[in-house]
């Protein structure tokens, strides 16, 4: 049932949107400010392939140690997706549906684990939150910020430079997307768009 009232709502959306409207009723708006506000102008159809997912000898990798212990527990939203697929990446928070325009991974084993930095680069938020838990955003070259969302705890703070593969806190919980358990809820952005980060690193391997 859930996901036929997804799937309705995902038409909905894309319908409004075709014709210059938000498809959101405005006293839903301030939902735009929960964990979808990685990006201003919501899923993106970019080609990977123009995108500048490498600097100074780096590419974009998963903010996990073992990407193969991990589980996607909700994916990205992909505009060119099936119905079900897109019904899958919508995020159910206070009655409204927003497309999910990040990628939240789990462990397997349900436990918690080290976020790292995808890439090398400098923080600039390091915060709590009371939707999203604590919450990292990096800035790198190139237009691309990484955010890592659902922290448990911070290990860094704002003006820090970090590398590639620097433990930047451990996965917890968010309000937002508290029915996903423990993961981290990664986003990449470029120049303040957001961007599937699966098609960014798939494409570098």
């Amino acid at each position: 049932m859930y996901m036929a009232a997804a799937a309705i709502i995902v038409t909905i959306l894309w319908l409004n949107a075709s014709s210059g409207t938000s498809g959101k009723p405005k006293d839903e708006a301030s939902s735009a400010s929960v964990q979808q506000d990685v990006g201003a102008g919501g899923p993106t159809a970019e080609d990977p392939d123009a995108l500048p997912v490498a600097a100074n000898g780096e590419t974009l990798a998963w903010p996990v140690t073992n990407r193969d212990a991990m589980s996607v527990s909700m994916p990205y939203f992909n505009e060119n997706g099936t119905e079900e697929e897109q019904a899958a990446a919508m995020v159910q928070h206070d009655n409204s549906f927003t497309p999910h325009t990040a990628i939240d991974l789990a462990s397997k084993d349900g436990k918690a684990f080290d976020v790292k930095a995808a890439m090398s680069g400098e923080v600039t938020v390091a915060e709590q939150t009371p939707q999203n838990g604590y919450e990292i955003n990096i800035k790198h070259p190139n237009g691309l910020v990484t955010v890592y969302q659902s922290l448990a705890e911070l290990k860094v703070k704002v003006g820090d430079s970090v590398k590639q593969g620097d433990v930047l806190g451990t996965a917890g919980v968010s309000e937002v997307e508290k029915d996903e358990g423990v993961h981290v809820h990664f986003a990449v952005k470029s120049n303040s768009q957001t961007v599937d980060p699966a098609s960014l690193i798939e494409d570098q391997q």
